[in-house]
């Protein structure tokens, strides 16, 4: 196996990794004791080829068969390298469900997790049996009242408290995010609901579209919607949909951290 070469330099040198995954082989994001993750393998990739033990913080954390079309992390180097060259051999060193898409230089205090400003997610759900959405959609094929989800999405929009979409057992300050687009499209017979908020509690987007498929099935109203978030609690918010329709698609960063 050819490794990397490291140009030493004094002080460590930070580097964005930017990924994308099929999380349908995977326990999640983040590493696990007893279970395969995105972030071990990634981790073990590079300590490899780097030749020396190789840590990595991500943007965030995504649940078991949750899948990536763009996830940063970032690592520590004590020298430079030739970002393509350590590309190509990530990608030659990675499972087929992981690919490396880029990597770039940052500021020393850049931080893949505090310094992102937005997060984008797609949840697909198909309309119809569809070979090609295994693992990859959520199949409802009963009736859905697109119009009302439509409005219900439209509810989400601004800075509101959110704790009845989030996992009762998580340990955050606070849960007020700011939701900035909501909506579902339709193409043929699939329905995409996509997302865009500054953060995102845990479990969040999945309880968001089973709370709206429940509007589209016509088992909850606008008004009773309105209500739930009101409320703060889980329990009067839809079930959580299946995480394999789920699609982390963007995170944003300010320029200035790029050097």
């Amino acid at each position: 196996m050819y490794l990397c070469r490291l140009n030493y330099k004094w002080g460590s040198l930070r580097y964005f990794i930017e990924i994308a995954y099929d999380g349908t082989p995977y326990h999640g994001w983040q590493r696990q004791p007893n279970a395969i993750s995105v972030q071990e393998q990634l981790e073990e990739a590079l300590s490899t080829l780097l030749r020396t033990k190789t840590s990595l913080t991500g943007a965030g954390r995504t649940d078991a068969g949750v899948h990536a079309r763009q996830l940063f992390a970032h690592y520590d180097s004590g020298g430079t390298v030739d970002k393509e060259h350590l590309k190509f051999r990530l990608n030659r060193y990675l499972p087929e469900a992981i690919a490396v898409l880029e990597i770039y230089d940052v500021t020393e205090e850049a931080h893949a997790r505090f310094d992102a400003t937005a997060r984008s997610y797609d949840y697909i759900v198909g309309t119809a049996k569809n070979p090609f959405h295994k693992d990859r959609a959520f199949l409802v094929e009963q009736p859905l009242d697109v119009k009302a989800m439509q409005e219900g999405a439209k509810l989400l929009l601004g800075r509101k408290d959110f704790k009845c979409f989030s996992r009762s057992k998580t340990d955050v300050k606070t849960y007020i995010c700011e939701i900035r687009k909501a909506v579902w499209e339709e193409r043929d017979s699939t329905l995409i609901f996509s997302i865009t908020a500054d953060r995102f509690l845990r479990n969040m987007v999945r309880a968001i579209v089973g709370t709206l498929l429940e509007i589209g099935h016509g088992k909850m109203t606008i008004n009773e919607l309105q209500g739930v978030i009101l409320s703060q609690d889980r329990n009067q918010a839809g079930p959580s949909v299946p995480a394999h329709g789920l699609y982390l698609t963007q995170v944003t960063y300010p320029q200035s951290i790029f050097r």
